[in-house]
Formats: structure tokens, sequence, C-alpha cells
């Protein structure tokens, strides 16, 4: 079952890297008390993903926060590494990067993809969602190939 709008967030674990090394997060505690963009990409340096998503969200991340939007998270599954490594070329630290590298937080969303065609496993889908106190407010989930609803753009103007 996909999440819906009015849901609250699944609690399972997520990872952050750190200049200390990784720390383990729950998503119930990580995402409650604030409103959270979150956006989720099929993988770290992938070529959409690269291009587009992750520097949208950076680029648009002084406008999220004056709407309202305490923090931006990406989730990908990758670990936690990859995630730090690309958050860094990304040369932006408005975006906290947290890796579902077991992919626990897509499956408990329902929002998998399946890229084992391509070489690249059970992955999480393109989408984006706004938490507010660990509650979905919106949910813009991609169709195959595409990146529309998703994009900072979009999520900016459904605030």
């Amino acid at each position: 079952m996909t999440i819906a709008v009015g849901d609250k967030l699944p609690d399972v674990k997520l990872v952050k890297a750190t200049t200390d090394g990784i720390d383990a997060v729950q998503s119930g505690e990580y995402f409650a008390g604030k409103r959270v963009a979150l956006f989720s990409v099929p993988g770290a340096f992938t070529p959409t993903c690269s291009a587009k998503h992750l520097p949208g969200f950076v680029e648009k991340a002084a406008e999220l926060r004056a709407k309202g939007i305490d923090e931006i998270v990406c989730t990908a599954v990758n670990d936690p590494f990859v995630m730090k490594a690309w958050g860094a070329a990304a040369g932006s630290a408005d975006v906290t990067m947290l890796a579902d590298g077991n992919g626990d937080f897509a499956k408990a969303l329902g929002l998998t993809m399946d890229g084992t065609g391509f070489g690249l496993g059970i992955r999480g889908q393109r989408f984006a969602m706004v938490i507010n106190d660990g509650t979905v407010e919106q949910l813009h989930v991609e169709a195959p190939g595409d990146f529309k609803v998703s994009a900072a753009e979009y999520v900016l103007e459904n605030l």
C-alpha cells in the first residue's frame, strides 16, 4: 500500500553520514516537530538526479524556507557514504542527505521501483513530499521516466 496525504510516516531507520562517521536515525523521531520537504531519487550521481533534481532543491532552498520549510531532505537507496559524497559534490549544505541503503524506507512508503533490468536492483521511486510533524501534507509521485511533480519548483508552487 502506498502512503497517502494525511498518513503518518512509517518509523524506519535511515542513515546519515557525518564527519564523525555514520548516524542511524529513526524516521518517526527525525521528522517529528518540523516541516520538511523530502525528495527521493532512484540513485545518487544518476543523470536526471544529478543534473536536475538535487540542483533544483539546492537552488530553491531559501525560497522553500521562506514558505515555512524547516529542512530539505534527500533520500535514495544508496549507502550513506555515497549520499555524503553526492551532497558534497552538489556544493550545498542546504540539503540533508539520508541514506536508505536497504530500501526499508522506500518499501515502507510503498514507493519502490524495480531497476533490475538496468543493474540497479530495487530502488525508491522519484517523488517529493512535504511532511509536517511526521504527517504527509503533500505527496508528488512521478510517472516512470518523468521529472515534473517532484521538482523543487513544483513543490514550491504547491506550498
